[in-house]
């Protein structure tokens, strides 16, 4: 499996890298786009996409910037190859043009690349619908480099629990006066030192708290989780899939 490793200069650029080196999942890299290259790099790297030769690629890896993520995908449309997007903090517009991608080619799209944070989407959505009084916070920590918050993951624990809760509203950073409503959903984030990233949910009712968390010890997680995620699409019809895609075995796209 022939992999173009966007962001290859960044730090999970590099672990999905090395994670090829080792040959993880049959994969192997043959080169990877990044516009901070400074060259001297010992591996093949290209600035801009239009530098990346007519050659074999059966998918690409993106750990990049959101801002990237228009250009990834008309290079991607172009050449038809299938994208695993493992980017956050996308805007309501790049989302829309994600979608219309879908269309075309097989796109693999979460906030959260790993198994474990998958297991804890759907423990917390059984959990909300048992409790359907409870009252929900999503608590989530990462280092102080993390740009965008509440971060992709809180917001796909969010999203999913809505799916049980179709009334809820999200309160992002609660603060100022007033109380909570039964019906919100509280987010808090977190910036300190090198928390790789953690995630939690509260469920609790006046007379018990269900905690649920996840917790990240090696960003080389998530590259497990991408090139998996790249091992299953390459074999998918076009369309958009995710991490319950990968969980289940499904081929099915998902509904965007």
């Amino acid at each position: 499996m022939k992999i173009l490793i966007n962001g290859i200069c960044g730090h999970m650029g590099r672990e999905v890298l090395a994670l090829c080196e080792a040959g993880y999942r049959g994969a192997e890299c043959i080169g990877g786009v990044d516009a901070f290259a400074k060259g001297g790099e010992t591996y093949i790297v290209y600035k801009d996409f239009s530098d990346v030769p007519e050659a074999a690629v059966d998918c690409i890896v993106d750990f990049s910037h959101h801002t990237v993520t228009p250009a990834l995908l008309d290079f991607a449309i172009a050449r038809n190859i299938p994208t695993v997007l493992c980017t956050t903090g996308h805007t309501p517009e790049e989302k829309a043009k994600i979608a219309l991608a879908a269309e075309k080619i097989p796109l693999f799209f979460s906030a959260n690349m790993s198994l474990g944070v998958a297991l804890l989407v759907e423990l917390a959505k059984q959990a909300a619908a048992a409790f359907p009084e409870a009252e929900i916070e999503i608590i989530e920590k990462h280092h102080d480099r993390k740009v965008d918050a509440p971060s992709g993951t809180a917001l796909m624990l969010a999203d999913a629990l809505c799916d049980v809760r179709p009334e809820a509203t999200l309160n992002c950073g609660r603060s100022g006066q007033g109380k909570r409503t039964r019906e919100e959903i509280g987010i808090h984030a977190i910036r300190m030192g090198n928390i790789v990233g953690e995630h939690e949910v509260m469920i609790g009712t006046p007379n018990q708290t269900i905690t649920l968390k996840h917790e990240a010890h090696s960003r080389a997680l998530f590259a497990e989780g991408a090139l998996a995620a790249a091992a299953f699409l390459v074999n998918c019809e076009a369309g958009m899939y995710d991490m319950k895609s990968l969980v289940s075995g499904a081929k099915t796209p998902q509904k965007v």
